[in-house]
């Protein structure tokens, strides 16, 4: 990754913990943006969608113009990693609820899965791929959960039986917060996939 300091990773300034995500990049060697019009997308080798209330989250992406433009952008192959609200606006399909989605990703996701904010909590994760057996710290806050997935979809984590990160060619999703950690081994996982951009794309 000796060239990450050319790669500029956008991360959606709609809501959630955008300077977070910005700090652990930016401590990987990557240029951050934080994205705040549909035309900045052009600028960016890869973006991440952070937590925060996904319906309303969806309803600003769809009021400032941002769902087309991003689906395009995803469908050409730029790497997107969701976290929590980020994962539900990706995916193709919701266990309930109605809000606009990219809707891109072959899982089906229950909000709120672990209840409300007095319910959040923290646990080790084993996940596969980020080089290192050692547990990862999930910080879990009015959590989703994956309930299904389809065949190219690869699961890299679960808690309790249940799906909390996934992968999808050019796609990554956590239903927990990395960010909110000092461990950026899943950052670091995610500027891998931005540095073999064109080898993963939608059909």
């Amino acid at each position: 990754m000796a060239d990450l300091c050319e790669k500029r990773i956008g991360v959606l300034a709609m809501q959630g913990a955008v300077r977070e995500h910005m700090r652990m990049l930016e401590g990987l060697g990557a240029s951050a943006l934080a994205v705040k019009y549909p035309d900045q997308l052009e600028e960016c080798h890869g973006l991440i969608i952070p937590g925060g209330e996904s319906t309303t989250i969806g309803k600003l992406m769809a009021r400032h113009g941002f769902l087309e433009p991003l689906r395009r952008r995803i469908l050409e192959g730029m790497p997107v990693f969701g976290t929590c609200a980020g994962m539900i606006v990706l995916a193709r399909d919701l266990v309930e609820g109605d809000q606009p989605l990219l809707g891109l990703m072959h899982i089906k996701v229950r909000r709120n899965a672990y209840g409300r904010q007095v319910d959040s909590f923290e646990d080790r994760l084993e996940i596969e791929g980020i080089g290192s057996r050692e547990p990862f710290t999930g910080i879990f806050i009015r959590a989703p959960w994956i309930e299904e997935v389809g065949p190219g979809v690869q699961v890299l984590s679960r808690h309790q039986g249940r799906i909390v990160m996934a992968r999808e060619g050019n796609m990554l999703v956590a239903a927990f917060h990395p960010e909110l950690t000092d461990d950026r081994r899943i950052h670091h996982y995610f500027l891998g996939m931005v540095e073999g951009n064109g080898t993963e794309r939608l059909s």
